[in-house]
């Protein structure tokens, strides 16, 4: 692997894990289409501890206040054991069907489907979600519900933003407050599949190189940018321009296979 080759998949996973685009179908795309790939279980550490640094800076003085368990007024002093129990459903299904997304879902095929599949719940939300709630008005049933939906990205070409997002928006959440929750939440997950990763590194011996650091270092900036940049665009925008994107490579990827069949 090149430094380039470490740098655009950085590029790639920060920009696509924040986006309602699906990261882990972008990746395996790449790996066709381009012949990019990683090829190390360290480096994908490395990717996944850039997203991490990424929420946990950006969002510091949330996770400040989150910890002391909010003590400001209005603040939800809950919101702490919310993201604990939302995040129990994404990480069994992770460990659980590991075996299944490795070997049956990473096809460009498949990746397609589930980009279209995946699109209906976003519209879905966007016609009928009331949108007028902040996350400290959350209640552990709705915050259930959106660590349910998380535990369906797995699949890869759902998008785990995406699918979060989605489900925040039918609990009530406003946009920009759906989008803040799903980063929020995206820290344990991330920080959760970074260990088990990081588990099988240490059984395979791998060693440290600095292509490693030049994708941790791509992986945060371009996370950081995507994360200012998505909550000040829905702020004022829906979330059809990226339903579109969805389609559009779902349908582009249609007429590779239907070309090479």
């Amino acid at each position: 692997m090149t430094y380039t080759d470490a740098i655009l998949l950085g590029v790639l996973q920060g920009i696509t894990e924040f986006l309602p685009i699906s990261s882990s179908g972008h990746l395996i795309l790449a790996e066709k289409f381009f012949q990019v790939k990683g090829q190390s279980l360290t480096f994908d550490v490395f990717l996944h501890l850039g997203t991490l640094l990424a929420v946990l800076l950006y969002f510091w003085r949330d996770w400040l206040r989150i910890i002391s368990f909010g003590r400001a007024p209005g603040q939800n002093p809950k919101l702490l054991f919310y993201l604990i129990f939302a995040t129990i459903p994404g990480a069994l299904a992770g460990v659980m069907l590991e075996d299944l997304v490795a070997t049956v879902f990473r096809s460009p095929l498949r990746v397609a489907i589930m980009l279209m599949i995946m699109s209906i719940p976003m519209v879905v939300a966007e016609i009928f979600a009331r949108k007028e709630k902040s996350i400290d008005e959350l209640t552990l049933p709705k915050a259930l519900a959106i660590g349910c939906a998380q535990a369906i990205a797995v699949i890869p070409g759902t998008s785990r933003s995406g699918i979060t997002m989605s489900a925040g928006l039918l609990v009530g959440l406003k946009r920009e407050e759906a989008a803040r929750f799903s980063f929020l939440l995206s820290a344990p997950i991330i920080a959760g599949a970074g260990l088990f990763e990081s588990l099988k590194v240490l059984k395979a011996g791998e060693g440290f190189s600095l292509v490693y650091l030049c994708g941790f270092v791509a992986s945060f900036v371009s996370g950081i940018l995507v994360i200012a940049w998505l909550l000040r665009f829905l702020r004022n925008h829906t979330f059809y321009p990226f339903v579109a994107y969805r389609i559009l490579l779902a349908a582009l990827i249609f007429w590779w296979v239907f070309l090479n069949a």
